[in-house]
This record gives structure tokens, sequence and C-alpha cells, in this order.
């Protein structure tokens, strides 16, 4: 875990100092004029307050230093220069209550979904199950975005169109975020429901030829049961696994779904800094979603040992 932080901090930190000016982004035009004494004289006040005139390995040493503090650096593009934590703080809940909703749509669509197709393998309503799998996961998240907000917002009103920072979150109106954040997250979650039902499917079915499985059947336990209190849970592994990994995709999608649905959060922020050229920026954003993919992957490798004790021998 620390080596991989580590690696992205250096490459990323690398790629962003090498490919653009951070001094231009600090000054503005004025970074590039070299005739000017007051201008030179401020070009080399801003090179000494960011270090920006020390060789690239210690300005890392320096900023990594400075993020394990919690320090992030300030906005570059930001009047005023706020704090980048600042930031953080305000968009990473918006993105963190989007991801969350998603993965729980995604979960309670997937499992009944790969229960019913395996119950029912190689039958017409499996096969019909399988097309509209890969449909969704074919479907561009943007594609999927335009849809949803055509059918439910536009033409049948069910659900808002807009969404408001400033509007409180619990609640099951159009005027609470609760509320405005199920259509964006539907966008997310049934690409990764497809792939979640897939993978249980897939599992299901070898599960349900096991020993254990065909003596809980001989004992006259109803298909249900079977199904959902003896084979559920050891099918749950690729799943489970996948869930851990799905994080950066979630993260990836949101970058889509948050701009199209005007949803200030960590990846509307990512693409304005990109855009920018706001080095402190991107770099803190980087490193929070790397340590949460990193952690998140972490916990799910813990969990293995909760869905089968076997695992920890």
């Amino acid at each position: 875990m620390v080596l991989l932080l580590v690696g992205v901090s250096m490459l990323t930190f690398a790629a962003m100092s090498l490919l653009g000016d951070p001094l231009f982004n600090i000054l503005g035009p004025i970074a590039g004029d070299t005739e000017n004494p007051q201008n030179i004289a401020l070009q080399d006040e801003a090179k000494a307050q960011y270090h920006l005139d020390k060789p690239l390995p210690e300005r890392y040493v320096r900023w990594a230093g400075d993020f394990i503090t919690g320090d992030f650096g300030v906005q570059f593009s930001t009047d005023g220069q706020p704090p980048v934590l600042n930031l953080v703080k305000e968009r990473l809940p918006r993105t963190l209550q989007l991801m969350v909703i998603a993965q729980i749509l995604a979960l309670a669509i997937a499992i009944p979904w790969g229960v019913f197709a395996a119950s029912r393998a190689n039958k017409a309503s499996d096969k019909v199950s399988t097309f509209v799998a890969f449909g969704l996961v074919s479907l561009p998240n943007f594609a999927l975005a335009v849809i949803l907000f055509y059918i439910f917002a536009i033409k049948l009103d069910w659900l808002p169109d807009t969404y408001e920072a400033t509007d409180p979150f619990w609640g099951f109106t159009h005027g609470h975020r609760l509320i405005q954040l199920i259509l964006p997250a539907f966008t997310l979650a049934l690409p990764i429901a497809a792939v979640f039902q897939r993978l249980l499917r897939t599992d299901l079915i070898t599960t349900l030829q096991e020993d254990f499985i065909l003596m809980a059947r001989s004992k006259g336990v109803s298909k249900r049961r079977v199904l959902f209190g003896h084979a559920l849970r050891p099918s749950m592994f690729s799943v489970l696994t996948l869930f851990g990994i799905n994080a950066a995709t979630l993260i990836g999608g949101s970058l889509v779904v948050e701009i199209y649905f005007r949803i200030p959060g960590i990846g509307t922020a990512i693409v304005e800094a990109v855009l920018r050229e706001d080095f402190p920026v991107v770099l803190a954003l980087v490193m929070v979603i790397t340590l949460a993919f990193v952690l998140l992957n972490f916990l799910v490798d813990l969990l293995y040992t909760v869905l089968d004790p076997r695992v920890r021998s």
C-alpha cells in the first residue's frame, strides 16, 4: 500500500511539474517577462516562496512531507489562494454521497438479478438478462446519462433535473439532495450492476453444483433458501473483489456524470484543476482518490474472512 501511494505521488508530481509551468499559474502572464525588473523580482519571490527554485526531487520531498501532515498547499487558480484542503472538504462529501448511493443501488439491483439468472441458467429469461447486461456494460456513461435524464427528469418529471449544493440532504422531495443524486447515481450504478450480475451468475451456477448444495436439496430445503441461504454467500467473492476495484471506475465515471448533472464534486474539481493547470489541487485530489482506493481494497481483503472463514487458514 505504501509503495503504491509513493509511486503514484512521484509519477503525478513529476508529470505535473514537467508538463507545465507552475510559475505561470501563480503569477499569470508576467511569469514570462524577462525584461521588466519589477516582474523579475516578483518571479524570484514566487520561486522562493513555493520552492520552485529547488531541484525537482527536493520539491517532491517538501511536498510529500507537507501532504503527510495535512498541508495540501494552496489553490493557484483561485483569488486569494485559499488552502486546497478547503476545496477537498467542500467537494469530497458530495462525491462520496454519489458513490455510496451508486454502490448500494448497484448491489441492490445485481444480487436479485444474478440469483434470478443463475436459477434459470440457459433459459429464455437468462438469455434476455444476458442481452440487457451486455447492453448496459457497452453503453457509455454520457449516453446513459442523456437517456435517463430525458426519460425520468424531462418526460416523466419523476426526478429533479438540477443539483443544488445548498439544499438539505435528507428528504424525499425535489428540494433535497438525496433525491437529486438518484438520477446520477443510477447512471453510475446500472453498468456496474450489470458487471456484478454477470460475475454473480457465473459463480452461483458453479456453487449450485457443490456437494453441500446437493446435500441441502436432498434434505428438502426450499429452492429459495438454497439460493439465498446457502449458495449466495460463498458466491460473493468475485463481486466483493470487483466492489473494491470498482471504486476507481466510479471515480472515472463520476467525472462525466458530475459534469453532466452539474454536481460540484471531486470529479468536476479535477477537470477544472487540470484545465487551469492548478498543480496543488490536482496533486492533492489524485492522492486523496488513490488513498481511498487503496484503503477500500484493503478492507475488501479483510472482508473475505467474514464471507468465508476458510480464507483465514
